[in-house]
Parts: structure tokens; C-alpha cells; sequence
């Protein structure tokens, strides 16, 4: 995600249009079409997303479909389809995570709902309760079995936050970890905590839980901050702060979550985001952690 915020760019999804199929159908031939491949990289050139007409793009088979995606301020609509990525002269396959920092605020919201999208066609093209195969509906916001029942896209609630002691200047410490999946890379990074809502959980109670089963340390002053879509497969990244007291409770860390855990203060930060210290890194720089810990250490939280 750019400093902008993909959420307010300026499209509009138009979901009145996903019930007209003559209005799809033209839609279709004037509009532009974000490709994503089934690997979920798309075409990137010169930091700005590669769009294709329809014609370029081709018919394809049920799982590539296309979906509708919005209109923008000037009528455009776009599309977007599962497709291998054609070659393009000067683009390059980029994953969302890579470049979602640099690119324009619109196509950064392009290329999240398309990824979103596509993931959740490719993986319900059957009907989980009969497994018999399912029809795309309303521009691909709909999916309908043998039975009649609609299958909707699906958003998994997940939680993300930034734990602080309240300490205000450089003595501030905040306390990160450094997630398994981290373990074989070159240089040891370390981020916000975070974990999916359960069932029958609020948000708050699912920070608070998953900060005490991921470190051992038990937080109060829960805040909603912000929020970030992340179709990684299909979440909703929900950002909060939480405070705590690095005194009270000995990290203890769950191995199956975090190789490591640690109170960092806000010099040894800043230490990192100004290059002056490269003995760890910090969460990729299009992630919703990466403003949590830069909206802490700055002072805000």
C-alpha cells in the first residue's frame, strides 16, 4: 500500500452495473483489463501497472473469466482475468507486496481487487457442499452452484498491531517480532504481531489474544487505527495499537509463530528507517505494519 490510501482513490465499483450483462458486455470491449498470473504477479512497467485492452487480452477458459472490477472518474471501466502474462517489452511479472508502495494510488486499488478477485475464483470453481461445479454471476461478484445457492467473495478478518509502552521520545520502545517464515532469509526482520480473528471474537479481544499467545505479554488500551485490504489469500488487515508494560511480563515466545521477540526503542528505529543501522530490516514498506510502526515512531501513537 502507497502513503495514499488505495481505499480513497478514485474509483467507484458501480455494483448496480454487475446485474446488467448488456452493460458488462460493452463495458468489456471499450474498458482496460488488469492481467494476473496464477502465480498472482502482474506486468509492472516504469512503477506504473501494465493494462490491456480486451481484444489483447483474448476469451479464457471458466477459471479466467472476466471480472469487473470498477469505473473511475472519467467512465473507464476495468476488468481483470487470470491469464499466463503475455511479454510485454520493458514490464516485468511483480507481486502486489513489491510494488504496491510506488504505484499510483488507483492502480495499487486495481491490482488488490483484482488479486483478491482471481484467488477466490481460482480456488471456488466447486461447490463446497455437493462439489459440483459452480457459474460466474454479476461481473464475477457472484457465483452460483447447481442448486441455486450463491457463493459470494470471501474476506477473512485479521488483526495487526503495534505494541508500545507509552513512552513518549527516543526511550519509547515497541515491541516486534520476527515471524518463522523470516527464518532462511539473509538479514533478520522484524514487525508488528498479527493473527486472524476467531469465531464469536471482536477485534479487540483477538489482538489482546493473539499478542499474549505469540509473546507472553498481556496489552490494554486497545485502539483501532486503520486498516489495509491484503488478498493474501482474501484478508482485511485491521490495524490497532495496544499498550504494555515491557516490565511486567517476561516475553516468552510461541516457536511455532516467532523465532524471536523484543522490545525495540524509537532511536533503535529510526536507526533503521534512516539506513544508519542494517544489522536488522523493518516490514516491506507497502504493508499496513510498516505505517504502524512509522505512525509510533513519529509520535502519534
Amino acid at each position: 500500500m502507497n502513503e495514499h490510501e488505495a481505499a480513497r482513490s478514485d474509483l467507484d465499483r458501480a455494483a448496480f452495473r454487475r446485474a446488467d450483462p448488456q452493460w458488462l458486455a460493452d463495458a468489456w470491449q471499450r474498458g482496460r483489463v488488469v492481467v494476473v498470473g496464477d502465480d498472482g504477479r502482474a506486468l509492472i512497467r516504469d512503477d506504473r501497472l501494465v493494462l490491456f485492452t480486451s481484444a489483447e487480452v483474448g476469451p479464457g477458459d471458466a477459471a479466467g473469466e472476466p471480472l469487473f472490477l470498477a469505473v473511475d472518474a472519467e467512465g473507464m471501466p476495468y476488468f481483470a482475468v487470470n491469464r499466463t502474462l503475455p511479454e510485454v517489452p520493458g514490464a516485468a511479472p511483480r507481486h502486489l507486496w513489491e510494488v504496491g508502495a510506488d504505484l499510483p494510488p488507483r492502480e495499487t486499488a486495481l491490482l488488490t481487487q483484482a488479486l483478491a478477485l482471481v484467488r477466490w475464483h481460482r480456488d471456488h470453481l466447486f461447490a463446497p457442499r455437493t462439489g459440483r461445479p459452480t457459474t460466474v454471476e454479476q461481473g464475477g461478484w457472484v457465483r452460483r452452484d447447481s442448486e441455486g445457492e450463491l457463493h459470494f467473495p470471501r474476506t477473512d478478518p485479521a488483526v495487526i498491531m503495534l505494541v508500545h509502552d507509552g513512552v513518549p521520545g527516543p526511550d519509547g520502545r515497541a515491541l516486534l517480532g520476527s515471524n518463522v517464515i523470516w527464518a532462511k532469509a539473509d538479514k533478520r526482520r522484524y514487525s508488528t504481531l498479527a493473527g486472524f480473528v476467531e469465531a464469536g471474537e471482536t477485534a479487540e479481544d483477538a489482538v489482546a489474544r493473539e499478542v499474549y499467545e505469540e509473546s507472553g505479554v498481556r496489552v490494554h488500551e486497545v485502539r483501532y487505527l486503520a486498516s489495509q485490504a491484503f488478498p493474501y489469500p482474501r484478508s482485511l488487515m485491521l490495524g490497532f495499537t495496544a499498550t504494555a508494560d515491557p516490565a511486567a511480563d517476561p516475553i516468552r515466545t510461541d516457536p511455532e509463530e516467532l523465532i524471536d521477540a523484543r522490545w525495540f526503542t524509537r532511536a533503535e528505529i529510526a536507526a533503521v528507517t534512516d539506513g544508519s543501522d542494517t544489522s536488522f530490516t523493518l516490514p516491506n514498506r507497502s504493508s499496513i505494519a510498516y505505517r504502524l510502526v512509522l505512525h509510533w515512531l513519529h509520535g502519534h501513537a
